[in-house]
């Protein structure tokens, strides 16, 4: 045995032999394990620990480690690591239960400044405060371990998610009606119900504050391998805000629209005026709109006295705008024609808006409501 002499001898069956040479010629064995094999194969050849660890390029105690395992426990044994006990939790669920019931506080409720949490802000509270409240482990809680935590519990108390509480009562009711008038108007649209033919139905609301803007320098068109984009100064001058008063026909997709300084109840009369010349007399104008003050207003009532039986007044529910389609067109307007807008004065401003009308009235988009109509009957 040479200088193994002092060590036992290997007991290596021809099962174990066969079993280190198939690990030697593997190429998808980890790399650890082919030098295992290796070193035992060569302990067995009665190499000495200095001979096998020049020959892998390795070091003595390295060999000694995995011989001394393959005597005590076995060959198999050897080849691999024993499983380790992994770190123990220094932070228990306890907690890790009060940080996350400090996140879900407001920290200006707790004598910060700031409305919601940083996670910076979070561990340098739990670390000032986790002593008197029972859970030392937390002493020297960092950001990391904090961001791990709240992960894992799916809080994010940095965050903001706006939701939309039902101050209305008659939500529901209102929310039907309207849905209701929807269904009316797809039923006639595909020819299976016997509306009344003297009925249109429109989505009015209004789109105030479009500001009206404008450079203080030209811009600067794109040129061809020189600048890619438009290009603009950041200077700009205002000229003041317009409204947007606006009604989609729901069976046609025509738009109806006025641009005023002002969204009172004198421009929405001039609005329903502008209605009753563009429908012929015998019609019924059917209006889905809001609550706002100008459409229930003494005024608005005063002129609806002077046209009796002509308009009708669908009103959504309060804080139920998403449920008027005309917001739909002012959506795609905001994305399109008021976009990075600029103009030399108010006036500019409604011509442009106009023709914008005038452009989406050549090919009308007819919009469908779709959400929450599965139930709805007429």
């Amino acid at each position: 045995m040479g200088r193994n002499q002092t060590k036992k001898p290997l007991a290596m069956d021809e099962k174990s032999r066969d079993l280190l040479q198939s690990l030697i010629k593997s190429r998808t064995e980890p790399v650890s394990r082919v030098e295992r094999a290796k070193m035992l194969l060569s302990y067995n050849e009665g190499k000495s620990i200095a001979e096998i660890a020049k020959g892998l390029n390795t070091n003595r105690p390295k060999v000694n480690r995995c011989v001394n395992k393959a005597l005590e426990f076995g060959i198999t044994v050897a080849l691999d690591d024993f499983a380790r006990p992994g770190r123990s939790l220094r932070i228990n669920s306890a907690a890790r239960d009060w940080l996350v019931s400090l996140a879900c506080q407001k920290p200006v409720d707790i004598g910060y400044a700031q409305e919601l949490w940083t996670t910076a802000l979070l561990a340098s509270h739990a670390r000032a405060h986790c002593e008197e409240a029972g859970h030392p482990s937390l002493r020297n809680l960092s950001k990391g371990t904090v961001s791990k935590i709240l992960r894992k519990r799916e809080v994010k108390p940095h965050r903001m998610k706006y939701y939309l509480e039902r101050r209305d009562p008659d939500f529901d009711r209102k929310m039907a009606e309207v849905l209701h008038v929807y269904k009316e108007v797809e039923l006639l649209r595909e020819g299976e119900e016997s509306l009344d033919s003297l009925t249109v139905t429109l989505s009015y609301d209004e789109k105030p504050g479009i500001q009206a803007i404008g450079n203080t320098a030209p811009d600067l068109p794109p040129v061809p391998g020189k600048q890619s984009s438009v290009g603009r100064d950041h200077e700009y001058v205002r000229h003041g805000t317009m409204s947007l008063l606006a009604a989609i026909d729901l069976l046609t997709g025509e738009v109806h629209g006025i641009v005023e300084e002002r969204h009172r109840s004198r421009e929405f009369i001039l609005f329903l005026q502008m209605l009753d010349k563009h429908y012929k007399p015998e019609m019924k104008i059917r209006l889905i709109l809001d609550n706002h003050s100008a459409h229930t207003s003494k005024e608005t009532q005063g002129y609806l006295a002077t046209v009796p039986n002509r308009f009708e007044f669908v009103f959504t529910p309060t804080h139920g705008s998403w449920l008027n389609i005309i917001e739909t067109f002012f959506s795609k307007a905001a994305r399109t024609v008021l976009r990075g807008i600029r103009v030399k004065s108010k006036e500019d401003l409604k011509a442009r808006i106009m023709l914008y009308l005038e452009e989406s009235n050549r090919e009308p988009v007819v919009f469908r409501w779709k959400d929450k109509m599965d139930g709805v009957a007429v």
